[in-house]
């Protein structure tokens, strides 16, 4: 009989009520697994869009295309061989929730305008703090922060470690592609 609960089950029977009690998220890559866990309560408009992306499956196939020993990874965007994916709007910037660019933590990738980002994110290597948001002003509004590594940070610390190269005008870019093959739900709860 439990062979055929599936994992969202699981984490539904356990938490008692109905509802998972944490808001987990798989990223399987080439370099190993990593478990997110999704903070809607002070990063409800980020987690939720990228909860979009996860459940129609666009993260699947894509890449870690920018990797920075002692700074970040980053992906969510690009599949190999850097070809640019199409995504959703622009969400608004809620750098200013509270959450630190923290060792673990996942944020939005931007351009310089503070209310675009849109699917891809980077997951901080180490702490960032001037990353965080200070002012809502172009200089201040930092980056947000919407989820916390549970399990593989020895993952993001391997991928760190392989080379990176130039390509196509971009820098940074692992020289053998590390792919996120799949993303995928682990809770039931997603507000």
């Amino acid at each position: 009989m439990l062979k055929n609960l599936t994992v969202s089950t699981i984490l539904l029977c356990l938490a008692g009520n109905g509802q998972a009690s944490e808001n987990l998220v798989l990223i399987e890559t080439s370099e190993g697994n990593i478990t997110i866990e999704l903070d809607f309560d002070k990063a409800p408009i980020t987690s939720a869009n990228f909860i979009k992306y996860v459940e129609s499956g666009f993260f699947n196939n894509t890449i870690f295309h920018r990797v920075i020993p002692g700074f970040v990874i980053q992906g969510g965007g690009f599949e190999h061989p850097m070809n640019r994916k199409e995504t959703l709007p622009p969400i608004q910037n809620e750098a200013d929730n509270g959450l630190k660019n923290s060792r673990g933590t996942l944020s939005m990738a931007r351009t310089s305008d503070p209310n675009s980002a849109t699917s891809q994110f980077f997951i901080n290597l180490v702490n960032n703090d001037f990353l965080d948001h200070k002012g809502k002003d172009a200089a201040g509004w930092g980056y947000a922060v919407f989820a916390e590594i549970t399990s593989g940070i020895e993952v993001i610390d391997r991928i760190a470690g392989i080379p990176t190269t130039s390509f196509n005008g971009m820098q940074d870019v692992p020289t053998t592609p590390i792919t996120i093959n799949n993303v995928s739900l682990l809770s039931g709860n997603t507000e």
